[in-house]
């Protein structure tokens, strides 16, 4: 029995090395992590909390390392989630179609709002990280950490950050906004869908934005103009700011 056992762990541990190499293997798990995590985060009501974009990293973390499976191996079969990421924000455009008469309505607080947010996050964390003695080449990498993450990564790179470092400030920003943001406006009472859908799309990107959408379909609408529009005016900013914040 003991024979049988071992060889049969043996049989299990070649199919897993096999499996593993295979690229559909971590595009399945990242899907059915993620909707594993979803289906959580909907039983409690949506709660904060249990996001499921913070639960579905940590559990694909811990099974790489538990593994030992390299992160390049894993990224060879999830990459085509990485793909989508550019039509997923196109699509956005669909729902500023069909609210696109409240959107011209608010357009002027909007842009005052974006101007003043982007400056906000962006000198608030560089100066900040400075006060600490964080070395220059981390502060560029903070500086775009509120923009989605392939605008953030080559902003950080261009500039002389490091570009994976960038790439994980972005998503803990993303994962911290999509928390915080309904306990928080709801302690300051802002009931307005549009101002609490672009808060959350302009200090985090992508994840905030899908948090909005889970909460109004107005405030995911905001949130994605947000988004968008804080990506373009992030990277005119962030060389001009950082010439003044960070004088060499």
């Amino acid at each position: 029995m003991t024979q049988a056992a071992s060889d049969f762990a043996q049989t299990d541990f070649a199919l897993w090395v096999y499996l593993s190499r295979t690229p559909l293997l971590w595009l399945t798990v990242t899907l059915g992590a993620y909707a594993l995590m979803d289906r959580l985060s909907a039983a409690t009501g949506r709660h904060p909390l249990v996001n499921p974009v913070l639960l579905s990293v940590v559990a694909i973390a811990a099974l790489l390392y538990l593994t030992g499976t390299p992160y390049q191996t894993y990224f060879e079969g999830a990459q085509f989630v990485h793909f989508l990421l550019g039509p997923a924000t196109v699509a956005l455009a669909f729902p500023l179609y069909e609210h696109r008469r409240i959107v011209l309505r608010a357009m002027l607080p909007m842009l005052a709002a974006l101007v003043v947010g982007s400056v906000v996050a962006l000198a608030s964390a560089v100066l900040v990280a400075q006060a600490f003695g964080v070395p220059h080449d981390v502060l560029v990498s903070l500086a775009p950490k509120s923009v989605t993450a392939a605008v953030a990564m080559g902003i950080s790179e261009t500039l002389g950050g490091d570009a994976a470092l960038t790439a994980v400030l972005v998503m803990l920003t993303g994962i911290l906004g999509a928390m915080i943001v309904t306990p928080l406006m709801n302690a300051f009472r802002i009931r307005d869908w549009r101002a609490r859908g672009f808060a959350v799309g302009l200090a985090s990107h992508g994840i905030g934005t899908a948090r909005a959408f889970q909460v109004h379909p107005l405030a995911g609408t905001f949130a994605g103009i947000a988004m968008g529009l804080n990506a373009l005016l992030t990277a005119i900013l962030v060389p001009i700011l950082l010439s003044l914040l960070l004088p060499r």
